[in-house]
């Protein structure tokens, strides 16, 4: 498993430095997220010890289990939670993670800052826009984002550094990403988070800064 979790994961920083040098831009300001949900602790360790540093899971429950003896052991990693957040696991969220990227309606930000207040740390966030406006996904709708971005800038400030957005299935994502990184442009935030195993090349293409790769580097999920 280890030396697939390694091969895999040069191959995937392979296809991002040569997407960032096609699209013009630097391999490092391309950063990659290994999206380890459903995998364990022994893959992420297989990940650490091949030089991955940053990982992202969806449920707070599961990052709960098992990132603090990963971090006891391994101090420079990162966590950041990609999963749509329960208002009720804020605190666990706030407790846990480096980075907030599923911060999407208004509730939410309160139960955050509520979360911050009391745990004495704030994560960097990030705002999850809902692009195509899929009634079953997370994420703010489009013609909301602009006033609920300005609404979450005003109130945390430079802890709020981005955006970030899944694309429909089945469509070219390419204008989705597009959007997003105009969107993040025109509100001057650093951080776009899009592209995942399946089109992480057109998002770098697109702009991304950072993005959240899983199967090509831990295989498919059960």
């Amino acid at each position: 498993m280890d030396d697939a979790i390694a091969d895999n994961l040069a191959r995937v920083r392979e296809r991002i430095a040569a997407a960032a040098i096609h699209a013009g831009r630097r391999p490092e300001d391309v950063m990659l997220v290994a999206v380890s949900k459903t995998k364990s602790a022994d893959a992420v360790a297989a990940a650490i010890a091949a030089g991955q540093t940053v990982f992202g899971e969806n449920r707070v429950q599961e990052a709960a289990a098992k990132f603090p003896p990963l971090r006891a052991a391994h101090p420079a990693i990162r966590l950041h939670i990609i999963g749509g957040l329960q208002t009720n696991k804020a605190r666990d969220a706030v407790r846990l993670a480096d980075v907030i990227e599923s911060l999407d309606r208004p509730r939410l930000a309160d139960a955050i800052a509520d979360a911050a207040a009391k745990e004495g740390r704030m994560p960097e966030l990030l705002v999850e826009v809902n692009v195509g406006d899929e009634p079953q996904k997370a994420g703010v709708a489009r013609a909301d984002a602009d006033a609920f971005i300005a609404d979450c800038k005003g109130r945390f400030g430079a802890a709020l550094r981005g955006l970030m957005a899944v694309p429909p299935a089945g469509e070219d994502p390419a204008p989705h990403f597009t959007w997003l990184a105009d969107r993040a442009a025109r509100h001057g935030l650093p951080v776009v988070s899009m592209g995942m195993s399946a089109d992480f090349e057109i998002a770098i293409a697109c702009g991304a800064t950072w993005v959240r790769v899983g199967s090509a580097i831990f295989g498919s999920r059960a």
